[in-house]
């Protein structure tokens, strides 16, 4: 890719502050690093709206390397008004924070189906280019030594990149508990660390480093720094100090 450092982050989840704090914190230069984001930037968090208006412009305007993530499809499902499956999930798994930030400082009465109508109308007005952003986001990115996904890899595929779009997005135990067959580090977002490990920090396992920090759930947003194949993990907390 041509670039100093690869900088991995995922599982953004609203968390806007917290997201460019941490870019912040890494010293973040377009010119000098390959920034790769590994999905999920809504619901949950407070500010999904800005978050991808700025992955928008990071992966247009800087380079940047965005994959999709299951809530980034959902979210997509929800405004295109696909399926009843995404809409009875959308509300159960951080979606009201998506609405809310989609809509603040317009109405947000009414029952489910109006707040998503309200949605609909919004984004399809003012922000089109965000769900055709995520729409189009790839599954997965590899480079020479990493293989970079939202969710992981099913085991039982020997092509990886044959498995379905739902392992990409969603894959959890078998992923973690069993060998990958693929012959590169496979860096991903998703499952939380703490429910790996029992804390927020960056998880490697055998051929595999999850970096989900839980930030949206009030704990850290990770950054993973990779020179030359060496990794460095960088955190700051899901919320600012209060001094």
């Amino acid at each position: 890719m041509g670039k100093e450092r690869t900088l991995v982050i995922s599982d953004i989840h609203g968390c806007y502050d917290a997201f460019n704090r941490l870019l912040e914190r890494v010293n973040y230069e377009p010119v000098s690093d390959q920034l790769i984001l590994l999905g999920d930037f809504v619901s949950k968090g407070p500010d999904s709206k800005q978050v991808v208006e700025q992955a928008f412009h990071m992966v247009s305007d800087d380079g940047a390397i965005a994959i999709q993530g299951n809530h980034d499809e959902r979210f997509v499902d929800i405004v295109r008004n696909k399926t009843k499956d995404a809409r009875d999930k959308f509300f159960r798994h951080g979606g009201r924070q998506t609405v809310y930030s989609y809509l603040r400082g317009l109405d947000m009465t009414g029952s489910e189906e109006d707040l998503l109508a309200r949605l609909r109308e919004t984004v399809l007005e003012l922000y089109p280019h965000h769900a055709d952003f995520l729409e189009e986001l790839p599954y997965f990115f590899e480079d020479e030594q990493f293989i970079y996904v939202h969710a992981g890899l099913n085991p039982k595929y020997p092509n990886w990149k044959d498995q379905p779009k739902r392992d990409f997005l969603y894959i959890k135990d078998s992923f973690h508990k069993e060998d990958t067959m693929v012959d590169k580090v496979v860096v991903f977002g998703h499952t939380k660390t703490v429910d790996l490990h029992g804390r927020a920090d960056v998880w490697y396992g055998k051929g595999k480093i999850g970096i989900d920090g839980g930030c949206a759930s009030g704990l850290q947003l990770n950054a993973l720094e990779i020179i030359d194949g060496n990794v460095r993990a960088i955190s700051v907390p899901a919320r600012r100090a209060v001094i």
